[in-house]
Order: structure tokens, then sequence, then C-alpha cells
């Protein structure tokens, strides 16, 4: 939702949520993502999970497994549709005391399904697109919707190994969702 207007819109965010009250914006590696069954008590969430609910759109999004104490498989995983779908996120502006305020983004992880948890031991929450309307209104912010933080469907997604290259943010390339063997 706009701060100013109240409406809805499309916002480029920075991922790394920096609450309102931080001293600076360092506290943003430590909150990409923000644990659906403790953001409603943990002090960098729980004002953005009452009045700053937001989806953030994705068509895939990648998991390392970890195979032994160093090496990691990537895994892309995605709605076996192929379809774009959102994940429950939250949202900050954050003002320094010089500068443009800062607007930023987490999102949402729970519990892995059947088919993340032998990926990995979490997963971002997906809604359901019936959710959006729920998800995103904040008039109740004394009951935000946590029921909708569960995990998706396992037999309505897909999970298939790619390149390791998706682990070096230098590469931005359509190749990094194809299948490896």
């Amino acid at each position: 939702m706009n701060r100013d207007r109240g409406n809805r819109e499309f916002a480029l965010l920075r991922w790394g949520l920096v609450p309102f009250w931080a001293k600076d914006a360092k506290l943003a590696f430590s909150t990409i993502n923000a644990r659906a069954e403790e953001a409603a008590t943990k002090p960098a969430f729980r004002e953005a999970l009452k009045k700053r609910r937001c989806l953030v759109p994705a068509a895939a999004f990648y998991e390392w497994q970890r195979l032994d104490a160093k090496p990691k498989k990537s895994f892309a995983i995605a709605l076996i549709s192929g379809e774009p779908y959102a994940f429950a996120g939250l949202w900050e502006s954050w003002r320094p005391k010089d500068g443009e305020p800062l607007e930023t983004f987490t999102i949402l992880t729970t519990e892995p399904n059947e088919l993340m948890a032998p990926i990995h031991n979490r997963m971002p929450v997906i809604l359901e697109p019936k959710d959006y309307d729920h998800w995103l209104d904040a008039r109740d912010q004394a009951r935000p919707p946590v029921d909708l933080l569960r995990p998706h469907p396992a037999d309505r997604m897909r999970a298939w190994s790619v390149s390791d290259r998706v682990g070096n943010v230098r590469n931005n390339d359509p190749q990094l969702l194809e299948p490896t063997p």
C-alpha cells in the first residue's frame, strides 16, 4: 500500500528489511527473510506484519541443498503450472538522518513441504491468488492473517537441479534456470 495515498502500487524495493527504528541500514543483511512463526513477536518485523504487508512476485526461487560440510547442490523451485506467483512479504520505509528514505522488504518463510524438506529446512510462503486481498488488507491490525503463513502444497510445485552459477550475484541470465544433470 502506498503510505501517502493508501492505494496499492507496484514498487521497486531493496531486499533486506530495515525497520523504521533502526539506527543504520546494516540490519538488512540479517533480515532478508522472516520466520513466519516469529514475525509477530520479533521487533524487526512486528509492526510491518500488522501494517505493511506486500506481495513479492516470482516465477521461481533458488535454494541450496547442503550435501556435506562444504559442497552444496543448487535447485530452482517453481509451480508446476509455470505461472508466476507471489511470496508473502513485509515492507518498511527507513529514513536515515541524512539522505533519502530507503524502501526495503523481506520474505516470510515457513516449514518446508514434502518437496522442499530434502532440499532445505525452510521455504518461502507462497500465497494463493485468492488470498492476495486478504494478505494485503491491513485494516485489522490486531489480527494479521497469519493463517496464510503455511507451506504451499508440494504437489503443485517442482524442483530441478541447476548450475552453481546461481550462487554468484554477478550472474543474472535466463540460463540460470536451465536444468543440469
